[in-house]
């Protein structure tokens, strides 16, 4: 069985009901469980700043699927949920990125893994840290909970989650 982690953000109004769907979505799918989920976060946008803060979480997810094919299956959510790629970084209902996939480093036209600026992305780091503050990059071998941005104080948390039930229960 595989072990990835994915980042869900969306700053689209209903910003809740897009991470809700997304995690729903990859939970229902015959070849993806969703074994935890973070709580939720609330971030001012990183790149493109003219546009609304975004939710964000992470969620670990157990699948046969390889890392490819579940970079397939988050495509297909994404555009599920009226995801449209017309302003790099800009406003979306839903964005679900491979973070990590077992220890893979895989470099592939459509995918990269480890994530190439997860260290970077206090949004990513805060969520995928409250889950599991050991993990280690497996290209850089460094402890994640020592990056620079695991710190940063501009990721507030948004809403407490205990389980992925919320997500997965809860209409």
């Amino acid at each position: 069985m595989n072990i990835g982690y994915i980042s869900i953000g969306s700053n689209i109004e209903d910003r809740l009901y897009h991470l809700t769907e997304a995690v729903r979505a990859l939970h229902l799918h015959d070849s993806v469980t969703v074994a935890a989920a973070s709580s939720i976060y609330e971030t001012v946008p990183v790149g493109y700043t003219e546009q609304a803060d975004f939710l964000n979480m992470v969620v670990c997810v157990k699948t046969k699927l390889d890392a490819q094919e579940l970079l397939e299956i988050c495509q297909e959510i994404e555009r599920g949920l009226g995801r449209i790629r017309d302003v790099r970084w800009g406003p979306r209902t839903a964005d679900l990125d491979i973070l990590l996939y077992n220890d893979d480093n895989i470099e592939s036209e459509t995918l990269t893994v480890p994530h190439p600026r997860m260290q970077e992305r206090a949004f990513v780091l805060v969520p995928l840290l409250e889950m599991d503050s050991s993990i280690i990059h497996p290209v850089s071998k460094n402890l994640l909970s020592d990056e620079a941005a695991a710190k940063d104080k501009g990721v507030k948390l948004w809403k407490k989650i205990n389980e992925v039930a919320y997500f997965v229960d809860n209409r």
